[in-house]
């Protein structure tokens, strides 16, 4: 399984996959790398099954005829962190795109810095659709810092440089006593961070294992995969919500 660093770096998998593994005597090999990497060792059926983090990469892997069988799994949000003192000011704002304008306004006049992921991942891709929002072309600027990383990293670094970064909040969660950053700007809807399983499509990959990538899915989306979700909490807190139930709900 490909899959995104959140996931890996939160700890959700060495809860999750154990668990599957004893209902299904599957066991399962992990590859946590960016969402946009975890979907093109996908789109070469390099793995059996992917779940990642950005929906409009997702939704293009399906639409190729890649993936087959996407499934919504859970949800989180998206957050602003950045240094306790917040220097750009950006604590209190609701908007996310506000708090980017904010964040590059003090980056050009008092020298605040934003690191950016810069690896296509999930996090990655929304960031730039944050920073296009909002009309700012932030590549080049001495205060923005492409690590072309994954979360875990970036959040060091982010402590490290007294620097803003945008996070999943499970990652979050899990470096945030190592790190001392903290929440500046979470809630608005545009931050909701939605994630899906997609297996590889066995007509295009004959070699790939579609059998077990089926059963993985099955499971992960089954009540007892979803209540092991729901149950996963960092340091008291719940980082995941699982999503099946209400999208088929919802008929999305």
């Amino acid at each position: 399984m490909a899959t995104t660093t959140s996931t890996e770096n939160s700890g959700l998998l060495k809860v999750l996959l154990p668990k599957f593994e004893a209902a299904t005597g599957v066991h399962v090999q992990v590859i946590a790398v960016g969402t946009g990497k975890a979907v093109k060792l996908g789109e070469s059926g390099d793995v059996d099954v992917v779940l990642v983090h950005a929906r409009q990469l997702e939704d293009a892997f399906v639409a190729s005829g890649g993936g087959i069988d996407r499934r919504d799994v859970m949800y989180n949000d998206f957050i602003l962190v950045g240094p306790d003192a917040d220097p750009a000011h950006v604590r209190g704002q609701k908007n996310v795109i506000q708090g980017m304008e904010t964040i590059a306004a003090a980056g050009e006049k008092a020298g605040a810095k934003f690191i950016s992921r810069g690896d296509n991942s999930g996090t990655d891709v929304m960031e730039k659709a944050y920073w296009k929002t909002a009309n700012i072309a932030p590549n080049g600027k001495p205060w923005y810092v492409s690590a072309g990383l994954g979360m875990g990293e970036v959040l060091n670094m982010a402590a490290q440089m007294n620097a803003y970064t945008l996070s999943d909040r499970a990652t979050y969660g899990a470096y945030r006593a190592k790190t001392g950053l903290d929440i500046v700007l979470a809630g608005d809807p545009r931050m909701f961070n939605p994630y899906g399983i997609i297996a590889v499509n066995p007509k295009r990959y004959p070699s790939v294992n579609y059998t077990d990538a089926t059963k993985l899915i099955e499971w992960i989306t089954s009540p007892a995969g979803q209540q092991v979700i729901a149950d996963f909490k960092v340091n008291g807190e719940q980082v995941f919500f699982p999503d099946y139930g209400k999208a088929v709900a919802t008929g999305k």
